[in-house]
């Protein structure tokens, strides 16, 4: 099986070459790629040094360099590793033996179910952040993921070319996790070790401006999956503000056959059509995504196929 590795990197010179040197260690007869995201240091110098395969992304985010390791790539095993050197390399043949046994189709490096995220990480807007985004995810799909956000992954060659990469930037792990979780897709979680970034190496996340990102991310997608329980929550609102408002102005109706609270019933009525304007898109936009999921499907099916026929010409 052809395994490839891929770093997205952004001024990555202090930590680059270890984990290139790391993982050839682990992984001799993988290819290791190292895509420079405009990087303004020796990030895409010390990573040829070590033996990685260098190129360029142009447009700046890592869902970006994602989308393009995606489309240009061929494997049959991925694994995903930032560079900072935060990720054991030891923990890499974990991750790919449940792809190499057909076990799962995404495998994700479990950070904090041992403690050593919480142990090593002195953000603690991070770390509520994480557990904010993994118990918002676990709530909507039902689903049990113990780390959302990790950037240490695996995966087949079935859910790499079928993953719609939308996310321009650091979004692009929590995309990952609600594609494979709305799609069905296989997945487990492997404990890893985390470790802190090396003196001298500055995390590019901002723990606002990329948070605010990443809820956003989850809204959208919540919309876009799920648009009839999305709209349904919206239309209950409108539907106990819309009470709210017009009871008292029903009660005085009742009471004196007359309304003084014109304002009030005017407004509890346009709250009700808007309880009922949204719970009516939510039943068509449900209809609208249920048909995609079959064309989804169906086109899963071809790729599938497509890359069983490969399988067998490479035997043969």
């Amino acid at each position: 099986m052809k395994i490839a590795v891929l770093i997205p990197c952004y001024n990555e010179e202090k930590t680059i070459g270890k984990v290139v040197s790391d993982f050839k260690r682990e992984l001799p007869h993988a290819d290791i790629y190292v895509y420079d995201n405009n990087s303004k240091d020796r990030t895409s110098e010390i990573a040829a040094e070590h033996g990685a395969i260098v190129r360029k992304e142009t447009r700046q985010g890592k869902g970006n360099v994602v989308r393009s390791m995606f489309r240009e790539i061929e494997a049959d095993i991925y694994v995903m590793v930032d560079g900072d050197d935060t990720y054991p390399a030891e923990f890499v043949h974990q991750l790919i033996e449940p792809i190499q046994n057909g076990e799962a189709n995404m495998v994700i490096g479990d950070r904090l179910s041992n403690g050593t995220y919480f142990q090593e990480n002195k953000r603690p807007f991070h770390n509520f952040g994480n557990n904010l985004v993994k118990n918002l995810i676990n709530f909507l799909y039902k689903s049990d993921i113990k780390d959302i956000m990790t950037g240490y992954r695996a995966f087949d060659k079935w859910f790499v070319k079928s993953m719609p990469v939308m996310s321009p930037g650091f979004e692009i792990e929590t995309e990952m996790s609600i594609h494979a979780l709305d799609k069905k897709f296989l997945i487990k979680e492997v404990p890893i070790d985390y470790r802190d970034r090396p003196e001298g190496s500055e995390s590019k996340l901002n723990t606002f401006s990329d948070g605010w990102k990443v809820l956003k991310m989850i809204f959208t997608l919540f919309k876009d999956y799920k648009p009839f329980l999305f709209f349904s929550l919206w239309s209950a609102l409108f539907f106990i503000l819309g009470l709210a408002v017009g009871i008292p102005v029903i009660v005085e109706f009742i009471q004196t056959n007359f309304i003084t609270r014109v304002p009030s019933a005017i407004l509890a009525v346009g709250l009700m059509i808007f309880a009922l304007l949204s719970f009516a898109c939510g039943l068509i936009l449900d209809t609208v995504a249920s048909a995609q999921r079959k064309q989804y499907e169906l086109e899963l099916n071809q790729i599938y196929k497509q890359m069983r026929r490969e399988k067998n010409d490479y035997i043969s």
